[in-house]
């Protein structure tokens, strides 16, 4: 592979990292004005010790060995940690670092596309849709979703390396590789579809299918220029994955035993296999739509059963697509790539291992959407190839599309300005949003107002009687009431269905001391007297 950069473009492409820059500020500037939120930015940040006491020896031992809030990514943990050493509480300097980290992807986006390909009006509309697009929202603006933004940057310098040592292969160019990936799945563990990525980047852009690497680029510097079978050939793009694969097989394992642990991963007595799939085809097609679309957005969409026309609908949707891009593929490879990219990289949130109680989330976008961005930006270069005034069309479709996506992002950041306008804002836009219920009486909890949650805990259990948080949290609302005999009953009903939460078993024994009850207290901490 050859270096597409060119001396003569240096200033185009300065100019364009500083338009994206000023571009995506614009859209997310407000954001260094908004608050935490009561949905998980409590277990990640301002009442998480491990985080408050800053970047320590301690507080670094203790995020390589804990599954708190579910998951292992010690270096999410550490940047937190780093933010809290900055800014200590300030929630604006949390909500920067995540914005800056936005900023740099986009930048790195356009740059290895640009490199990659060498197209620089595709490469700056898949950036510039990456950085606007206000699906992004969700992990740009939320502070405990900084794993998104953090696992991302990583992954671009992975790609970075990997694209370095496909130009010159060798283990010392190599083996930045798998360190980079490293890094990003200490971030993120949904980063695992690195390498199916790396696969799909081998076909287009780098032509390593065509140009036979690595095995013809060594035969070619001895004067050989027979390339390998194309089996061969395949097996040896794949070999050199391995590593990585085997990377993302122990990331995965260790994922499952966090979530499993939390009681976050549903079993299949849960949520059967016949709903995840349903649901999956359905989501699909939705995230498809919501590229187009992107209304209404809420930070929670409730999973709810799938009628099976839709799942039916879906799945022709999606096969109709996939039959129409391998069709296509050999003229229009980028097609095939991008489409590719958005179907495998949503795989390990797609639901068929669910983890929580989404049907879907803005969120899952931030790395999968590159795909779709790829297929629009590449396509509409290609559409217009043939037309007489292509590049004041291109020109000024870029420039609406980029000024929508602008505006629409710039208004959806504003739904994270605290937590009572998030919450509220999912229900105006969803229905039975039983999480926005509760997360609004956690709201109305600290702020004191303990009638009004008490209200949203009883419709949050009304909608979702098998919410066990429910149940605690108006345990909870009762006990700060005086009513410690109500708070027991609800707590142990919090219990029986998630037995394994340390918070509940906290909670009971608490209002067993409360009520002068201190052998069943000690009984439900595990310490009969």
């Amino acid at each position: 592979m050859t270096d597409r950069f060119s001396r003569s473009s240096t200033g185009a492409k300065l100019a364009i990292c500083l338009l994206l820059l000023a571009l995506t500020s614009a859209a997310y500037w407000q954001v260094r004005n908004c608050q935490f939120v009561t949905f998980d930015d409590d277990l990640y940040v301002y009442d998480n010790p491990m985080v408050k006491g800053g970047l320590t020896w301690e507080g670094v031992q203790s995020s390589c060995t804990s599954f708190h809030a579910g998951n292992w990514h010690p270096l999410t943990w550490w940047s937190h940690m780093l933010d809290a050493q900055l800014y200590g509480a300030h929630p604006g300097g949390h909500h920067l670092t995540s914005l800056l980290f936005h900023l740099a992807n986009t930048v790195l986006w356009f740059l290895f596309f640009a490199r990659t390909t060498g197209a620089l009006g595709p490469s700056a509309l898949v950036a510039a849709l990456f950085a606007l697009h206000p699906l992004h929202v969700e992990s740009v603006a939320w502070v405990s979703e900084r794993k998104d933004v953090l696992s991302t940057f990583w992954a671009l310098a992975a790609m970075f390396a990997y694209i370095r040592y496909v130009a010159a292969p060798g283990f010392k160019r190599y083996l930045p590789v798998p360190i980079l990936f490293g890094l990003g799945l200490l971030a993120k563990p949904m980063l695992v579809t690195l390498p199916f990525i790396l696969l799909l980047l081998d076909y287009w852009p780098l032509g390593r299918l065509q140009a036979g690497a690595p095995a013809a680029a060594k035969q070619g510097r001895a004067g050989k220029s027979k390339s390998p079978r194309p089996q061969k050939l395949y097996w040896q793009l794949l070999k050199e994955k391995i590593p990585l694969f085997a990377l993302a097989a122990g990331s995965c394992l260790v994922t499952l035993a966090a979530q499993k642990g939390s009681g976050a991963l549903q079993s299949l007595g849960q949520i059967p296999l016949d709903l995840r799939v349903a649901n999956a085809l359905v989501a699909y097609v939705k995230y498809l739509l919501k590229l187009f679309w992107p209304f209404p957005l809420a930070f929670f969409y409730p999973l709810t059963p799938t009628p099976w026309w839709q799942a039916v609908g879906a799945a022709l949707v999606l096969l109709a697509i996939s039959a129409w891009v391998w069709r296509g593929a050999p003229r229009h490879p980028h097609l095939a790539v991008g489409w590719l990219w958005f179907l495998g990289t949503l795989v390990p949130v797609i639901g068929l291992v669910q983890v929580g109680g989404q049907a879907m989330a803005d969120r899952y976008t931030y790395l999968p959407y590159i795909g779709l961005f790829i297929m629009v930006s590449w396509g509409a270069f290609d559409l217009t190839a043939a037309w007489r005034y292509r590049r004041v069309c291109r020109g000024l479709g870029a420039g609406l599309l980029i000024f929508a996506c602008l505006l629409a992002t710039w208004l959806q950041v504003r739904h994270w300005r605290d937590s009572e306008t998030l919450f509220s804002h999912a229900l105006e836009v969803t229905e039975d949003n039983y999480m926005a219920y509760n997360h609004l009486g956690i709201h109305f909890i600290n702020q004191g107002k303990l009638d009004r949650a008490l209200r949203m805990f009883e419709t949050t259990i009304r909608l979702k009687p098998s919410y066990s948080h429910a149940y605690n949290n108006l345990g909870v609302v009762l006990a700060k009431q005086g009513n410690l005999d109500e708070a027991v009953v609800e707590f142990k009903k919090a219990l029986e269905l998630n037995p394994n939460f340390l918070i509940f078993r906290r909670n009971l024994a608490m209002a067993y001391e409360q009520l002068g009850m201190p052998r069943e207290a000690a009984a439900v901490l595990g310490n009969p007297r």
